[in-house]
């Protein structure tokens, strides 16, 4: 168990490393390229729609093949965009239109980095619900979960440090190239890992229906506490019955909440560079960066741990309306206020990624096996389908002469806040509630 736990941490931890990488390196990729800012926003919108495709594909393939295969394909198909990613870049510089959609269709193959965090959900989740079986014990689920998907922050955080550190040696190529040997570590870590226990009974069990052996099959999943009505697709599945109600409204609040997340986590370093914006240095961006994120690290800890006391909604709900509030405080904070600018961007982060903790396994505990990695896959792409809309929305902003400041309060602060209020339209949860089926 504490293995499985450790190897998700590092797929994630590597999967967030690429698909940041992108973004923080957006405004000196431009600037090497010469694209507009308006140009570049339009750019990673393309990007976002891909990732989304990709991402909302990859949860009816893990409903089928399995989480632990699901895991290895996605950080491996992370590694691979990143090298990739190099490559093509060179190509546009060379020549330009055809090579920036190629640049896009390589970054689209990111999203499988992107799905990692969906399938790391829905694998744990089942695993903890088997080991952390004691109503006693299952509150500490939602805190084990959080140092797992801390990985957020501090993949984060080695994205901008690899940046300070192989930047001035061999510019944006170089960073994309160093991030392909992860993937070299993963290949040997997942021998490690063991398919769920309910996916295994719920696969074992299918297949004894398909032989036509059906007092086996529900002999089985009766014992594995496993529900084998529904036997329509895990995409069906995901849009009738107790699953309905779960897709839409946490679709809904995630779809919502990554305008912010684009805005604020995405595209910071333009908001923070930008003369319309914070007008910040590049370098100091980074900085600002690094700190904020390492503060996003105890966000997750603490969201996980208020998750498994006052139930994940909850704690997703007040998170959120609080990172909107912060942000909010930090457009308005004077350009000068370097030290006020890190506080309430470092507490935006804090409030807007550690709910993802929850959220996350909030997800599993939303819906039956039959469709958990699909119904995680659906609210997780729905999170890129909000980023192509405010992808959309601050591009035709910006191209139609409005500043960043403004920008980003009214596509990254009010949705964020609206993000927190439609997350109470789920069902609460009882966190001590271990669900097997």
């Amino acid at each position: 168990m504490k293995i499985a736990t450790w190897v998700c941490f590092f797929a994630w931890t590597f999967a967030v490393y690429d698909f940041v990488l992108f973004g923080n390196l957006l405004p000196t990729l431009a600037a090497d390229l010469g694209w507009s800012s308006a140009q570049s926003t339009e750019i990673n919108t393309w990007v976002t729609a891909g990732t989304a495709l990709v991402a909302f594909g990859v949860g009816p393939f893990v409903d089928r093949v399995g989480r632990r295969k699901g895991i290895i394909i996605a950080v491996i198909g992370a590694a691979t965009a990143s090298l990739l990613t190099a490559l093509s870049g060179w190509v546009a510089g060379t020549v330009g239109g055809v090579g920036v959609v190629l640049l896009i269709l390589v970054r689209a193959l990111a999203g499988l980095g992107y799905a990692e965090q969906a399938i790391n959900a829905t694998y744990l989740n089942e695993l903890f619900a088997d080991v952390y079986s004691d109503p006693a014990k299952a509150r500490r689920r939602g805190l084990i979960y959080s140092l797992v998907q801390s990985g957020w922050p501090i993949g984060s955080v080695l994205a901008a440090a690899s940046i300070y550190l192989l930047f001035p040696i061999g510019g944006w190529a170089l960073c994309f190239i160093v991030a392909v040997f992860p993937a070299l570590f993963m290949l040997w870590a997942a021998r490690y890992l063991k398919e769920s226990p309910q996916f295994a009974a719920r696969h074992h069990a299918e297949k004894l229906l398909a032989e036509g052996r059906a007092e086996e099959a529900k002999a089985l999943a009766a014992s594995a506490g496993v529900d084998l009505t529904d036997q329509s697709t895990p995409l069906a599945s995901a849009f009738k019955g107790e699953s309905l109600r779960s897709t839409l409204v946490i679709g809904a609040a995630t779809l919502f909440n990554w305008l912010g997340v684009l805005t604020f986590a995405i595209l910071g370093t333009s908001l923070l560079t930008a003369q319309d914006g914070k007008n910040i240095t590049f370098d100091n961006a980074l900085a600002i960066l690094i700190i904020s994120n390492a503060t996003a690290f105890a966000g997750y800890v603490f969201h996980g741990w208020l998750g498994d006391r006052i139930g994940r909604r909850n704690a997703i709900a007040i998170g959120w309306i609080m990172a909107g509030v912060s942000f909010g405080g930090m457009l308005l904070a004077p350009n000068g206020g370097f030290g006020l600018i890190i506080f309430l961007y470092s507490a935006g982060l804090f409030f807007l990624i550690g709910p993802y903790s929850a959220l996350l396994f909030f997800n599993g505990e939303s819906f039956p096996v039959h469709t958990r990695a699909t119904g995680g896959s659906i609210t997780n792409a729905a999170g890129q389908v909000g980023a192509i809309l405010g992808g959309v929305l601050i591009t035709w902003a910006l191209a139609a002469g409005d500043g960043w400041t403004h920008t980003a309060f009214i596509f990254g602060c009010l949705p964020i806040a609206a993000s927190g209020l439609i997350i109470l339209g789920a069902r609460n949860i009882n966190p001590r509630k271990v669900r097997l089926d």
